[in-house]
């Protein structure tokens, strides 16, 4: 049996919120559970807020008050590790300290039975290092849930240089008959998640650190053109400044200070202010009561030009000379092929964000990249000093009868979300590349742990197998530090393309 008989007991130790969240998933699944947390009282008090959502889910309908009643008799606080000496799996949800919990794990260690199976919930910390305390570090595995634990599908099953392949597949297999999808993942800084997520906070404090544009206005266009859940400064607010830092931070400095992963210190100024995000009242916006939302920058109506002469193939943004035909905009192409543009009336461009800036040329304005262009509700421009006054006006009109609010922002390269995905698709290449996981699981861990609207390599393959390598290409050439350097791993995922399209 690779999963855990429903008789088996269950034991979590350490009583917050995901220790109370992962003990409310095992119960409602049909295990009798244990608490534990050494502060005395604590783990009484926790069953006592798990009996108060079981009653929830019951007044919503999502359990029958017969379904509670077995589940609550089946929930009971241990009075010290020794009760839980039955266990068939106890998982530790303690402080992020190292010590702590390999301490912890070397009294379990001497109290269940050789077969129990012993995991951790750490989101920070390495899984090979805290096994490393153990006699027998073959059953330790990482299973690291997603907060609120009850609610979020996403399970990270974390393999550690020492978990024997039968206890990843026996925790992987829990899981999924606990109802969560899980995915499986080598211990690395980050785990799936939380390492390839970085460039979306990253890139974003980078855009405002460029006073490029304002918070509201990169959530907004991360939001209605990127179809992200939200955006990068209202989602760490969210989930705390101080938290989402320390993640950051923690990655950072456990690929030795890649500057892939470079901290934001606007972020960190913003930490240290104390300004923490909606726990705290003040973090990017102002969460007081009566606080009021800043609006996005939206530019103001302007004439669509009369008609488009489109050059060559607009690539990921193609869908737009449909849209442009239904907006009753006439659409004229250029038989030669003199590269991948817009030409507006002015005479000058419309190009899709690839890593330059507009002030490279005479007269252009690029435009962002969208998940879905007929279904995006705003577009991110950019434009230099050198850009006529009518180019902008045309580009911005044009968009605006596609039905698109319009973000004019600072010239950066990349924009906003194509800086943001072709990184998210580079580090997930590389992720595959160097044994992490799957591409199927890190779709489904991007996808289901932080909403992405598609996963890395869906994004991949609907932009392109050499569109992200390119963006890179030219963000490095302006950036020269290594932030934006393709991987090898996406430089032969683009080589490879070429190679069978006959390139020599």
């Amino acid at each position: 049996m690779t999963a855990l008989d429903l008789v088996g007991p269950v034991a979590v130790v350490g009583t917050g919120t995901m220790g109370q969240g992962i003990a409310q998933v095992a119960l409602v699944a049909g295990h009798p559970v244990r608490l534990y947390d050494t502060a005395p009282g604590r783990a009484r008090a926790a069953a006592e807020a798990i009996g108060a959502r079981l009653d929830r889910l019951v007044d919503k309908g999502r359990l029958t008050g017969a379904e509670r009643d077995a589940a609550r008799a089946r929930l009971r606080p241990a009075e010290s590790l020794a009760d839980l000496a039955g266990s068939g799996l106890v998982l530790e949800a303690v402080l992020e300290r190292l010590d702590v919990k390999q301490q912890l794990l070397r009294d379990l260690e001497d109290i269940v039975s050789e077969d129990c199976l012993l995991a951790t919930n750490t989101s920070s910390l390495s899984v090979t290092a805290i096994g490393g305390a153990l006699r027998n570090p073959g059953r330790f595995v990482g299973l690291h849930f997603f907060n609120p634990a009850p609610l979020l599908p996403l399970v990270e099953v974390v393999s550690g240089f020492a978990t024997d392949v039968s206890s990843a597949t026996r925790a992987y297999e829990l899981a999924r008959a606990w109802g969560k999808t899980p995915v499986a993942c080598a211990d690395t800084p980050g785990f799936i998640v939380n390492r390839i997520a970085r460039p979306f906070y990253a890139e974003a404090f980078a855009v405002y650190e460029a006073q490029a544009a304002d918070p509201a206005t990169i959530d907004a266009v991360l939001r209605e053109s990127g179809g992200f859940r939200m955006g990068a400064f209202e989602l760490t607010d969210l989930i705390g400044q101080d938290v989402n830092e320390s993640v950051t931070r923690s990655v950072w400095e456990a690929f030795f200070q890649d500057v892939r992963f470079t901290p934001s210190l606007a972020q960190r100024r913003l930490v240290e202010s104390g300004r923490h995000g909606r726990k705290t009242g003040h973090g990017w916006y102002e969460h007081g009561d009566g606080a009021e939302r800043p609006e996005p920058h939206t530019a103001e109506r302007a004439q669509p030009p009369a008609y488009v002469v489109v050059e060559g193939d607009l690539g990921p943004a193609s869908e737009l000379v449909a849209l442009i035909r239904e907006a009753g905009i006439q659409v004229r192409e250029d038989e030669e092929d003199h590269g991948t543009r817009l030409v507006l009336p002015s005479g000058g461009q419309l190009a899709l964000a690839d890593g330059q800036t507009a002030v490279e040329f005479r007269d252009v304005v690029y435009f962002d990249l969208a998940v879905d262009y007929r279904r995006a509700t705003r577009i991110a421009l950019s434009h230099s000093q050198d850009t006529q006054t009518q180019t902008l006006a045309e580009a911005t009109g044009l968009f605006q009868a596609l039905g698109k609010d319009v973000s004019v922002i600072g010239d950066v390269p990349g924009l906003i979300v194509a800086r943001t995905v072709a990184r998210i698709v580079d580090l997930a290449h590389d992720a595959v590349a160097k044994g992490v996981a799957t591409e199927e699981d890190i779709d489904t861990a991007m996808r289901q742990g932080v909403n992405y609207p598609l996963g890395p390599f869906e994004w991949s393959r609907r932009l392109g197998r050499s569109w992200a390598y390119d963006v890179l290409d030219d963000l490095h050439m302006r950036d020269p530090s290594g932030r934006y350097a393709p991987s090898l791993a996406l430089y032969r995922h683009a080589y490879a393309s070429e190679k069978r399209e006959g390139t020599p």
